[in-house]
């Protein structure tokens, strides 16, 4: 609110003018009680850390400072799923905040992100992320009492940092999970906080606050942007490019504070700038938690690899990316008694995090001329001289052109550049089919990802065929790379390819056509099942050929779909409900005037079936993955936009499963599946029903009756595996006690890629090449199904194409079964053993999942 003057006429002049005097006076103390910055205890009416404050309140008292405060600015950035506003602030000095603009556009350009000369002014820009995982609910209290610190005139020490520094404060990034949380706890916690562990204020209810609307990891997210707070977020994320990014979570309630320099393995692409400046904040951090003899760990657990982090992804973009981890998160509430026998508060909690917060600050700020020069010489090298041996990336143009264009819509939303060569050429490099160095020949429709770019080292991350994995202790999975999420004809080469033609894609070939006798659509992507899922929902009827087949000229695979005008009588105005569905969608449209195929079986014949809508039901509650029930969640709601009815674990044994087509369990660890339940779900599935059972889920069904799935060892085959199992232990019996997690690992598969074979005439394998890139994140391993189909399987010697396997874990993968299919009377089981919805983000994956659910059966 400003202050006005009102100037008063009709009385003598000194009268006049001791009126105005008058009103000037009050109004002044109205505006300046109005103006005054309040703490949050005055904004909210109850000490930080005495209760869990709503997500609506806090945001009520951001825009309460940035209201009072010049120098302080609220955005409202995006939007949850639930409706939460997403918002960030700004606080800088005022001359800053004059020139907040500039310094943004400045920053921009060091990065060569824009074109320009940036100006010599250089001022750091420090980004605080909050809140994360929903349940780890301390941070977004601290950071009410960061802002206002920042922005408090009198504080002198925080005015001067902001002198050369602009700090963003994004105070929650998961407002959905975070107010899941809080309301939990606001309804079950005590008027006197209870430190018991036993105390149901300690015990959230499945799926916990974690997680966001649709149950996704967000601290996951931040390179394969599947949900639309990370989407939203990057989005600014790139406008500001900041040089310090710090995320803030909560660990085991028993453990003390950590903060950076992280643990190893660091990527090989992190500069050795961002390491050194890992340890100076840290060093500055031990400063203050030593003057409080406040415990605190650093270089352990919490590594650098994985590139989709809160901490790896600015890290890859050039900033110096951190985790800051307090003791706590959804199981220490207000308060909790720790394993010493002390009490652990949530005023303790915040107070650290509000203390490393400031402390980045700081640091950040009497280095901010370093911090800013190390920033810019990130990106120049990056333009100049590409840290990877690879500095080409050719993805071929005759790929998928749906795949091309998500991939490319992908590389868009990171600000990787890419485009066309000027000319076509020979090259040799290594091909991401094969796994081999080989030639190859480069046209002017190929897309060229040149690493001379901004975006160097990032890009380097997700393509490179082989990381150097420096240390194999590391907190995730250790492959990811993107040509084998989509199955991508591409090549690496060390030879430089300039990028000279900016990139468009094809586009679908116009149809004529006159009302055909059959329509025919390729199905061969997921947008191919997106329309299939449309057609079905405006009661179209839809055939899928089950075996190869020429017509009108064109050759047609497996899973082909033909929309006949014989069955949709029904629908009025048919050919402008085809063809407008085809082009709202995207998908070309082949036709045929005529059933008589000209090879293969024809339109009529009972090798092209009629795919009926089925009524799916998904698995959900205690027991199940809350992160596996919501990809599959996610996958039907907002990658294909199909209905699903959602059947909890503590009533489905009094549902009446014929009323759905199809059951999907997700991964889980159950207790549910006992003798009656298997015998139940047995009964329905030899009737007609379809079930799909994902990964760890598979161990409920796995040698019981009526089901075909089997461990890996027949009992022939025990002795062979347990003596070969036994002589691998024995090598490391003796190993030293300081060596044994390491030694541990040899168990271990950290989310490696293998190369499976599949069988692409199966309807499980439609759609897929001969082969699959399976994204292995656990060591089950089940035998070949004797009386089923084996659809994708790992033959012979398993050896991941990218990624870690741990020797003994690796070995035990020969010849085992990866997807397949158990026909059991009308119905079938489709046994997933690597979850192919993983994250959401492997997209040949989708394929399989969507086979699963709409062909399987035909």
């Amino acid at each position: 609110m400003r202050s006005s003057r009102l100037v008063y006429t009709g009385m003598s002049r000194s009268g006049g003018l001791m009126l105005v005097l008058l009103f000037i006076f009050l109004s002044s103390s109205v505006v300046s009680a109005q103006q005054k910055l309040l703490t949050p205890k005055e904004f909210l009416g109850y000490e930080l850390g005495e209760r869990f404050t709503r997500h609506h309140r806090v945001v009520e008292y951001y825009q309460h400072v940035a209201d009072v405060m010049q120098n302080v600015s609220l955005t409202q950035y995006g939007e949850t799923y639930e409706y939460r506003p997403l918002v960030y602030a700004v606080v800088t000095s005022p001359e800053n905040f004059r020139n907040l603009e500039q310094i943004r556009t400045d920053n921009l350009k060091r990065a060569a992100l824009i074109e320009g000369a940036a100006s010599a002014d250089r001022k750091a820009i420090v980004w605080l992320s909050y809140n994360v995982h929903g349940n780890e609910a301390n941070s977004l209290e601290a950071s009410m009492w960061t802002l206002y610190e920042l922005a408090n005139p009198s504080n002198s020490k925080t005015q001067e940092w902001l002198k050369n520094t602009v700090v963003i404060l994004d105070p929650c990034i998961n407002p959905d999970g975070r107010d899941r949380y809080a309301n939990f706890y606001n309804q079950y916690g005590h008027r006197m906080p209870n430190s018991s562990g036993d105390s149901k204020e300690h015990r959230e209810p499945w799926p916990g606050g974690r997680s966001n609307h649709y149950m996704f990891d967000l601290n996951r997210d931040w390179a394969w942007q599947t949900q639309i707070e990370s989407q939203q977020r990057l989005k600014v994320y790139n406008q500001w490019m900041p040089h310090v990014h710090v995320d803030f979570h909560e660990q085991g309630h028993n453990n003390p504070y950590y903060f950076a320099p992280a643990a190893e393995p660091f990527h090989e692409v992190i500069s050795p700038w961002q390491r050194e400046f890992q340890v100076m904040i840290g060093k500055n951090h031990a400063k203050y938690f030593d003057e409080q003899g406040w415990l605190y760990f650093t270089k352990e657990v919490f590594d650098l690899y994985y590139p989709s982090y809160g901490d790896t992804y600015p890290t890859y973009n050039g900033a110096i990316g951190m985790t800051y981890e307090q003791a706590g998160s959804g199981f220490a509430g207000l308060t909790i008694t720790t394993e010493t026998g002390d009490p652990l508060t949530l005023k303790d909690r915040l107070t650290h995090h509000h203390t490393t917060g400031l402390s980045t600050i700081e640091t950040t700020s009497k280095n901010a001329g370093r911090v800013v020069e190390e920033f810019e010489k990130y990106f120049r090298e990056g333009n100049s001289n590409p840290a990877s041996p690879y500095k080409t990336y050719v993805v071929k143009g005759d790929n998928n052109r749906d795949k091309l264009a998500h991939f490319t819509k992908w590389l868009d939303t990171h600000a990787i550049k890419y485009g066309f060569a000027s000319a076509g050429k020979a090259l040799r490099g290594f091909d991401f089919q094969t796994q081999v160095q080989g030639n190859f020949n480069l046209t002017t429709d190929d897309i060229v990802i040149s690493a001379y770019q901004p975006k160097s080292r990032l890009l380097t991350t997700f393509f490179e065929p082989q990381s150097k994995l420096p240390d194999s202790l590391t907190y995730d999975i250790t492959a990811w790379n993107l040509m084998y999420a989509y199955n991508l004809k591409a090549f690496a080469t060390p030879e430089r390819i300039n990028v000279e033609k900016k990139y468009e894609a094809l586009a679908p070939a116009p149809a004529v056509i006159v009302k055909p006798y059959v329509y025919i659509f390729k199905y061969e992507s997921l947008q191919d099942v997106q329309f299939l899922a449309t057609l079905m929902q405006k009661n179209v009827k839809v055939r899928a050929a089950r075996r190869a087949f020429s017509a009108a000229g064109e050759n047609f695979a497996p899973g082909t779909l033909l929309v006949a005008r014989r069955n949709n009588e029904h629908i009025p105005d048919f050919d402008n409900l085809i063809q407008g569905l085809a082009k709202n969608s995207g998908r070309r449209v082949f036709a045929s005037m005529t059933g008589f195929v000209d090879k293969g079986k024809d339109v009529g014949s009972s090798d092209v079936s009629f795919l009926k809508a089925p009524r799916v039901a998904v698995l959900i509650g205690e027991q199940t993955s809350s992160l596996s029930g919501g990809e599959i969640w996610y996958f039907f709601e907002r990658n294909i936009h199909y209905p699903i009815t959602h059947l909890g674990t503590d009533y489905i044994k009094n549902v009446d499963l014929k009323k759905y087509d199809v059951l999907v369990v997700p991964e889980g660890n159950y207790r549910l599946f006992d003798e009656a339940m298997l015998g139940q779900i047995s009964t329905w599935v030899s009737g007609g029903g379809k079930l799909i059972v994902i990964a760890n889920g598979l161990n409920a069904f796995a040698g019981k009756e009526g089901f075909a799935l089997k461990n890996y060892a027949s009992d022939n085959e025990k002795s062979d595996a347990e003596k070969k199992d036994k002589e691998l232990k024995e090598r490391d019996v003796l190993a030293r006690y300081e060596e044994a997690e390491r030694k541990q690992l040899s168990d271990y598969i950290s989310g490696a890629i293998y190369k499976v074979a599949v069988d692409n005439s199966h309807p499980l394998g439609f759609g897929l090449g001969s082969t699959y890139y399976t994204l292995k994140t656990n060591e089950n391993r089940f035998a070949f199904l004797g009386d089923g189909g084996n659809v994708a399987v790992i033959k012979g010697k398993a050896k991941p194409v990218q990624g870690f396997a741990g020797y003994r874990a690796n070995q035990k993968m020969d010849n085992t079964l990866v997807f397949g299919v158990e026909q059991k009377g009308q119905g079938q089981i489709i046994y997933l053993v690597d979850n192919p919805l993983f994250r959401c983000f492997w997209e040949n994956g989708k394929m399989v999942f969507a086979n699963a659910v709409f062909m399987v059966g035909m």
